[in-house]
Order: C-alpha cells, then sequence, then structure tokens
C-alpha cells in the first residue's frame, strides 16, 4: 500500500488484545469495536487507539478490518449479519480474519467480501497471548500471493513468522490441523498425568522421564507448570475453545473422508469436561479433571 492503511479491529480479546497493542505501536491509526467480551482497552485508548460502538463505524474508519474473535459463527454475524461488516464495507477494503474458523465458512465470508467490493485473507495464528503482546506469533495464511504482501508490513507488527498456504480457507484449514496435533498432545499428557497421580507416581519423576525420552516437547513444557506446581496460566487456553477446536477439525475431517477415531477420542473427552461445567478451565487442568 502507498500510504499506512487506517486498521479496524474486532475482537480485543486474550489474542487480540497484544495484537491490537503491537499495530498501535507500530504507529498505525486504528479503531476497534467496543464489546463487552473485549480486555481492559485503556492502555490502547492511552496509545490513540479509537474506540466504537457500532461495526459499521469500524467498517467506514478503516482500509483493513482485522476480525480475532472465537469462531465461524461469530465471524459470520460480524460480516454477514444484519448491519454487518459487508453492509457497510468502503471499496477496496481487506478483511483479514486471525480467528479459527471452518475453511468451508471462510470460502463463503471471503465470496461476500468480493461481491461488497472487497478482498479477504484468512490470517490464523497459532501460539498464545503472551506471543501476541510479543509480536511473535506465527501466522498461517491463504488468499492472494499479492494481497498478502502487501499487508506484510501491517502482519508483520504482531508476528514473526508468516506461511502462505494457498487460496482462501487453507490458512484456516492448517490451523484446524496444528491444533488438533497441539491439543492432543496435551490432552494425551493431562491422561497420561491423571493416572500417574492416582497411581502414586511424582509428577517431577513422570516430567523428568518424559522430556528425557519420547515424550519431551513443546507440549510437555506447557504443561508441566501445572503438573509440577499447580500454574495452569501457561496455556491460557479455554477447555470449551479447544473442544471447539477440535469439533472443527473432526468436520474438516469428516468433509474430506479422512480417518479421524483418534481425533473423535480427543474430541469427546474435551466435550465431555465440557459438560461437566469447566469450559472456563485451562487446558493444563485437564490433568486435574480426568483423574477425578
Amino acid at each position: 500500500m502507498s500510504k499506512q492503511p487506517a486498521i479496524g479491529m474486532i475482537g480485543i480479546g486474550l489474542m487480540g488484545h497484544g495484537i491490537a497493542w503491537n499495530i498501535a505501536k507500530a504507529g498505525y491509526g486504528l479503531t476497534i469495536l467496543d464489546h463487552p467480551g473485549n480486555q481492559p482497552v485503556d492502555d490502547l485508548q492511552g496509545m490513540g487507539v479509537q474506540v466504537a460502538p457500532r461495526i459499521a463505524d469500524v467498517a467506514q474508519a478503516a482500509d483493513v478490518i482485522v476480525l480475532c474473535v472465537t469462531g465461524s459463527p461469530q465471524v459470520e454475524a460480524i460480516l454477514t449479519g444484519a448491519d454487518g461488516v459487508v453492509a457497510h464495507l468502503r471499496p477496496g477494503t481487506v478483511v483479514v480474519d486471525c480467528s479459527t474458523a471452518l475453511p468451508e465458512s471462510s470460502a463463503r465470508m471471503a465470496a461476500a467480501v468480493a461481491a461488497a467490493g472487497g478482498q479477504f485473507l484468512d490470517a490464523a495464528m497459532t501460539r498464545l497471548p503472551q506471543h501476541a503482546r510479543a509480536g511473535t506469533l506465527n501466522l498461517l495464511v491463504g488468499g492472494d500471493t499479492a494481497l498478502l504482501e502487501r499487508l506484510r508490513p501491517l502482519l508483520e507488527t504482531f508476528s514473526e513468522n508468516i506461511t502462505h498456504i494457498g487460496g482462501v480457507g487453507s490458512g484456516h484449514l492448517m490451523k484446524l490441523l496444528h491444533n488438533y496435533v497441539s491439543l492432543g498432545f496435551l490432552a494425551l499428557l493431562a491422561e497420561v498425568a491423571a493416572h500417574g497421580q492416582k497411581a502414586g507416581v511424582e509428577m517431577a519423576t513422570l516430567v523428568d522421564v518424559l522430556a528425557q525420552g519420547g515424550g519431551g516437547g513443546t507440549a510437555l513444557q506447557r504443561i508441566s507448570p501445572f503438573l509440577l506446581e499447580g500454574d495452569p496460566s501457561s496455556v491460557p487456553f479455554f477447555i470449551s475453545n479447544a473442544a471447539k477446536d477440535l469439533g472443527y477439525y473432526r468436520q474438516a475431517a469428516e468433509a474430506a473422508g479422512v480417518h479421524r477415531a483418534i481425533a473423535d477420542a480427543v474430541g469427546t473427552t474435551l466435550d465431555s469436561v465440557v459438560a461437566q461445567g469447566h469450559g472456563q478451565d485451562y487446558v493444563p487442568q485437564l490433568a486435574a479433571l480426568l483423574k477425578a
């Protein structure tokens, strides 16, 4: 883009707040949607970020609109719902969807945005809120290569690795593949820890044995603070969101006609924990919940 674009953002949650902070820090003009699900935004307002009461206000103020919401139902409501973004989109506006979403939904949303004169990228994120704040997220991008290159300076304000996967929806598919692996590892470790605890195994010993053998890696590093100290904050990701992501993966696998029995087992376990009222617990807490 020949000049620095004005940015709109919807979804200032645990991940979105860090993204917004880095966009504002880089000097972009930023307008965010006021919403009860936002994290506190006083610090953002202190950086000059504008808070708008309506989606229409965000759409009319922005050259690029970044979405960072829970999933496809929220994205669809924001973009194509009554009085949504598409109804107020300025020609040439780009929508960048950083949410975790179903690829087929992303394709529909991209078509709706294009019909309104805009452009669409899916830019799914991996890593955690602390990486959003540090500006070191990974982005998995689906969409036009030239459009990605135009937006790269903006995306680099909050990410350190940007991978172009393919066409629209491919970034969101890659995110589902990634999250199935990462959440599957964590669920497996939680179940093993629950078994070990019930059998009287010292958690420090279990962690050491796994780390020195085939069980070492990022998932073990992230769940270890809970196993050793009862601190789940190393993975501040709700079990309800994990269950949602596994549900999306299972839907995508079913649509592709591929084997998904292991994913079904992990997803059923997460769904059961949510049904028991623990959806707002963090994923590492599965180690305690599965012991019961």
